[in-house]
């Protein structure tokens, strides 16, 4: 039983999809049959935000409710009507997103696309029950239908999520249902409105749970000049009431925002209709002074006790504004939402954050990218943000899985690019043989003809005999009376030897290998990806020459 305090509200429904997919077509669609079935409390546009009363959605779905058997205690539907995902994004409540239920909307034609990859992943960090709405069956013939669903199914269990046509489901809590519907036509809209109502009543029915008389509690989900009024808020009031003349608390980016509701509107037939107070769930437009620095997807508090309240909006705010590896790159997003959105993916990818903020990308950010020690996190990622720099690299998208993606694949090759470098220091290792009859010089340096048997000779190599006995290293080389600094397997060249005398410390026919330093040979084990299956003997051999002097050389 619901207590005289507590009242059920209406779930918040967010579309999301790939664009163009059909989102605001949808729901205009909902909106015009809701009209042609109007009467009172038929469907009402807020702030970004439609909602529809449980009664025009009984005569929409007529008897198809009556499959559900449940008795309908939610006051109806308040979908968020915001471009792509954005309000997803910013809808963020204390504990999690705030959108109660979502719809996925595939176009058929398409499939699933970049953004429609995006959103799964966000439902999927968020832990959001969601339904798809296969869109425009109008544009395919019924014999293709089943195999366009299909082919959703399969791409839904890419990402571990289990789903059918909901006409084939018997258990919504184990597998998604998939809509088929026409924004066009209005085909499959009734459908979509009923399951998602039956998933609403039976399953979110606790979490719709609200204070009939309490303090009021938002989101912020944009700020925009309105005429004659100047800056204001579009706010969704998900718990308790807020009036005219209420103080309210803002969450900041460095302090909270105190402020006065000066006016709350609703538009009405194209106008703003000016109310004394409303109750959650709703969107309304706040009319307020001294907001100018509040930004998208803030936490928002009727004040009830000043400094608890405050303390309450920074903490919600803080768990997403976070400094928390030691070293890591650094994240901007254009709201709060789709702060935590990014960090959330960015952590489950195992991608370190030393700091994440709101906001373009400003100065301060490349100098705290800047100093970090690893040059592989010298990174700032921006998700729906802009900003440059020479001095690090900067990843920007407005696809929080494309910016993962192109950070993975430009640290690939970085690393690649580093560890290159890393090898360019390193004593490579090398083999190879004197050439009998190529004396050219015995000392002062020695000058000799050699044939390459592995790896890779570069001037400055030290090199060691097949027993471990040291003989200086290479000062210079010669391939056809040509100087080079490198050589490969099978080159025989000429090398100039300082220090020894050729038939004392080396003769014709003598095995030489690089004396690669013991720290080298550590780094060039972990370096071994780089090196061919001969230079890995090659090392194999000179590790064993070393291990009969020092049993742990290299280990």
């Amino acid at each position: 039983m619901v207590s005289m305090q507590q009242k059920i509200r209406q779930p918040v429904v967010s579309f999301l999809g790939h664009v163009d997919h059909g989102k605001s077509s949808i729901l205009e669609k909902i909106r015009e049959i809701s009209i042609l079935k109007h009467e009172a409390g038929g469907i009402t546009q807020t702030i970004k935000s439609y909602s529809i009363s449980v009664e025009s959605i009984k005569k929409i779905c007529g008897d198809l409710l009556k499959k559900l058997k449940l008795k309908l205690k939610i006051p109806g539907l308040l979908f968020i009507d915001t471009p792509g995902h954005a309000a997803f994004n910013n809808l963020r409540k204390r504990g999690g997103n705030l959108a109660d239920i979502a719809i996925l909307v595939i176009n058929l034609k398409e499939g699933v696309m970049d953004q429609t990859k995006e959103c799964i992943e966000i439902l999927k960090f968020y832990k959001t029950p969601f339904v798809v709405a296969a869109n425009k069956i109008d544009l395919i013939s019924k014999n293709e239908l089943d195999t366009k669903i299909y082919e959703i199914v399969g791409d839904l269990s890419k990402y571990d999520i289990d789903s059918d046509r909901y006409d084939r489901i018997d258990d919504y809590t184990k597998k998604i249902a998939i809509i088929p519907c026409s924004a066009k036509t209005g085909e499959g809209i009734a459908e979509l409105l009923m399951i998602l109502t039956g998933l609403a009543q039976k399953y979110l029915e606790e979490n719709l749970r609200i204070k009939v008389k309490g303090q009021g509690k938002g989101v912020v989900l944009e700020i925009k000049e309105e005429k004659g009024l100047g800056l204001c808020m579009d706010v969704i009031i998900y718990d308790g009431v807020i009036k005219k003349g209420d103080r309210i608390v803002i969450g900041g980016l460095e302090k909270p925002i105190i402020t006065k509701v000066k006016s709350l509107f609703e538009p009405l037939k194209g106008k703003l209709k000016e109310l004394k107070e409303v109750s959650a769930a709703i969107g309304v437009k706040i009319n307020a002074p001294n907001i100018k620095d509040v930004v998208a997807g803030m936490p928002l508090l009727v004040i009830k006790d000043l400094e608890k309240d405050k303390k309450q909006v920074m903490k919600d705010v803080e768990e997403v504004l976070i400094e928390t590896d030691k070293d890591g790159v650094v994240v901007k997003a254009n709201s709060l939402g789709s702060l935590e959105a990014i960090t959330g993916l960015l952590k489950e990818h195992k991608i370190e954050i030393k700091r994440a903020g709101i906001g373009n990308i400003t100065k301060k950010d490349i100098a705290e990218a800047k100093s970090s020690k690893d040059l592989l996190k010298r990174v700032v990622l921006g998700f729906n943000v802009s900003g440059s720099s020479k001095e690090v690299k900067v990843i920007t998208n407005k696809i929080i899985y494309k910016i993962i993606e192109d950070y993975e694949e430009w640290k690939e090759k970085e690393s690649k690019k580093l560890e290159s470098k890393a090898l360019e220091k390193l004593v490579y290792p090398c083999k190879f043989i004197l050439l009998p009859g190529c004396v050219f010089r015995q000392s002062n340096p020695a000058v000799f003809g050699v044939k390459i048997l592995g790896g890779k000779l570069r001037t400055g190599t030290p090199l060691m005999k097949d027993d471990g006995t040291k003989v200086s290293e290479v000062k210079s080389m010669q391939l056809e009376s040509k100087s080079i600094t490198e050589a490969v397997i099978n080159d025989e060249i000429a090398i100039a030897v300082p220090k020894i005398i050729i038939g004392r410390q080396l003769k014709e026919n003598d095995i030489v290998y690089s004396d690669i330093p013991e720290d080298d040979f550590i780094k060039l084990k972990k370096l071994k990806k780089y090196l061919n299956g001969n230079e890995i003997q090659i090392l194999k051999e000179i590790a064993d020459i070393k291990r009969k002097k020092k049993a742990i050389w290299g280990i």
